[in-house]
């Protein structure tokens, strides 16, 4: 479904309407025909549904006492939508949004809402990937990782070269806990999930900071490298 802005008559356009997909990038405004995205069932799109039925399930689950704080909590966790506009989640949403993040850490889940704090950032960030030790190193600042703070490490599949735009690929790979130091190493990790790097080939990277009392997560910094010999 579309969402449209209203001025005198149309600001903003984004989303689907019917066979047409609205959107913008630097250059503008723009509309596309609405491709249906394959359904590759992947392992790791396999753990995302499975988190958020179980994380749903896990808020019918709480007491009244319960439901009624993490919907009274939710002006506390307020975002903005595509348009900049300030939004406010409901209280599954919360729930489901900070416990998934725990769970991506290996951090229980919490059934009472948190006051938030102010997420720790990622600094600086980049990566090596070399062909011929077949070794993944991912390096950053700050170093060690901040207390009650955990870094997810998040890559792509190999890419061609030429390919710029890489994020909607990433996927968690592994996570460096509080007092965790750089340059960390994740070559088990990422050999398991893509199999061997191969020469000249793009990979991309984003490393995200996520609160490990609070389950916030912050913006993370993206980052990219080419397999090097």
């Amino acid at each position: 479904m579309a969402k449209i802005k209203m001025t005198a008559i149309v600001a903003d356009i984004r989303n689907k309407l019917n066979g047409t997909v609205f959107s913008k990038n630097r250059g503008g405004a723009y509309m596309r025909t609405k491709v249906t995205p394959s359904n590759p069932q992947t392992s790791f799109q396999s753990l995302v549904r499975s988190r958020l039925a179980a994380f749903a399930a896990g808020f019918r689950a709480l007491t009244a006492a319960q439901i009624s704080a993490w919907n009274s909590s939710t002006s506390n966790f307020t975002g903005t939508d595509v348009f900049g506009d300030v939004k406010v989640p409901s209280g599954i949403n919360l729930y489901i949004k900070l416990n998934t993040n725990l769970d991506r850490i290996a951090v229980a889940a919490i059934a009472s809402p948190p006051l938030p704090v102010a997420v720790a950032s990622v600094d600086t960030a980049s990566a090596v990937v070399d062909f011929s030790s077949q070794s993944v190193t991912v390096t950053f600042t700050p170093s060690p990782v901040p207390a009650d703070t955990s870094f997810v490490i998040r890559a792509t599949k190999q890419v061609s070269p030429g390919r710029k735009f890489v994020k909607n690929l990433l996927t968690d790979i592994a996570v460096v806990a509080a007092a965790g130091t750089s340059p960390t190493v994740i070559t088990t990790a990422y050999i398991a999930k893509y199999g061997a790097v191969v020469l000249g080939q793009r990979i991309g990277f984003q490393i995200v900071p996520i609160n490990a009392v609070t389950g916030q997560a912050g913006p993370g910094i993206v980052f990219d490298t080419i397999v090097v010999a």
